[in-house]
């Protein structure tokens, strides 16, 4: 099936619902859903509405720079991915194709630790700018082999992700049966019959559909059974002092992924953290959270200009990303955005979402009247409702 993005793709919004109809059910809710009643993830899209922008059109900002610095690192633009569990079964090398598109653009792409490949097999294939996604577990040697295998690798930060402690219950999924790898049953091969286009691409991958870094060569296991392997290694017990190990153990940049409360922002700070990303796992863990960017000021604040803070939730425009920044976030990461637009069109699609977020907010930039990103932070281009 090709896809006109042009015509079709004309917002994140229409890529979802052309990914919608490429996508079995059980697949498609797995990235679009969130837990229980799914408050937190419509919240996070809703809350930019909570301010409005102040346009200065006088200011003359013909000309536009989106380029911003990140970790000394120069990005085209405020906008990265981030980490999202098992690209793989969306397009063919999911994870590969979405990094090489972030590469092309000129941003950050961070490996999810639930990457159907290897993060080594990343590392060979994708020479930009990468982070990776990593947990506490219950083996906090496993956690330190993960974050070593990454050093190893050449990853340019970690991401320790904290609102993970617990799995949320993703009730999409339950009604749906969704399972990894899918189950090949008849009700399950009826579904895939339905979505020709998908099937085609995918159906010499799915076999191959795994929790990458999981794997033990010297003791293999079913998908279902690293399935649950992971899900047994969270630790609710995880606290402070874990992440001073990890902060001992890594000697690269070290961020720390899912912080909402202004005192956990303060003694990220404390505790040597290089930056903070304010995310509440896309809705898809504690439903009833605050909703990313309503939480952001007050960890802006908190954080007072010592370290970065990135904002992750709900950016559907590139207005949502000027926003972001006008309340002190550094930059902003994507997630199902650039998943819907790998599973219309696989690179072409993740480069075609970064490209129009960037026109969008080269766009609000030259009708607000803002001539850079930090022209945006202190411009004062915003209010609340």
């Amino acid at each position: 099936m090709h896809i006109d993005l042009q015509k079709n793709g004309y917002s994140v919004a229409a890529l979802r619902r052309i990914a919608q109809k490429r996508l079995p059910r059980p697949i498609f809710d797995f990235i679009d859903g969130g837990a229980e009643d799914e408050d937190t993830l419509r919240q996070n899209e809703s809350a930019f509405l909570d301010w409005e922008l102040l346009p200065k059109p006088l200011n003359g900002a013909a000309k536009r720079d989106l380029s911003t610095s990140l970790f000394g690192h120069t990005l085209s633009s405020p906008l990265l991915i981030g980490p999202t569990g098992l690209a793989g079964l969306f397009w063919p090398q999911g994870e590969v194709a979405a990094a090489n598109a972030a590469s092309d653009y000129g941003t950050v792409y961070c490996l999810s630790h639930g990457s159907v490949c290897t993060l080594e097999q990343l590392a060979k294939m994708h020479q930009g700018l990468k982070w990776m996604q990593v947990f506490i577990y219950k083996d906090r040697g496993f956690t330190r082999e993960l974050a070593t295998r990454a050093q190893q690798s050449g990853y340019d930060a970690l991401v320790l992700t904290i609102d993970n402690q617990l799995i949320g219950k993703r009730e999409r999924d339950i009604v749906n049966g969704f399972t990894i790898p899918p189950s090949l049953d008849l009700p399950q091969m009826l579904a895939f019959a339905k979505k020709p286009s998908w099937w085609w691409a995918m159906r010499h991958e799915l076999a191959k559909v795994t929790f990458g870094n999981y794997v033990q060569s010297n003791s293999p296991e079913s998908v279902s059974a690293l399935a649950a392997r992971m899900g047994s290694l969270l630790d609710p017990s995880m606290s402070w002092d874990d992440v001073d190990m990890v902060r001992a153990h890594w000697k690269g940049r070290l961020i720390l992924k899912g912080v909402l409360h202004p005192d956990e922002a303060s003694q990220a700070v404390k505790r040597g953290v290089d930056a903070i990303i304010v995310s509440n796992h896309g809705g898809r863990q504690l439903n009833g959270a605050i909703a990313s960017v309503r939480a952001l000021p007050a960890v802006v604040q908190a954080v007072n200009g010592a370290i970065p803070v990135l904002l992750d939730g709900g950016i559907r425009r590139g207005s949502d990303i000027f926003k972001a920044v006008a309340l002190g976030a550094s930059a902003v990461l994507i997630g199902r955005p650039h998943l819907w637009g790998l599973s219309v069109a696989g690179k072409d699609g993740v480069q075609w979402v970064l490209e129009m977020l960037h026109g969008e907010l080269d766009r609000t930039m030259g009708l607000a009247g803002a001539r850079t990103i930090e022209a945006i932070r202190t411009g004062q281009f915003i209010q609340s409702t």
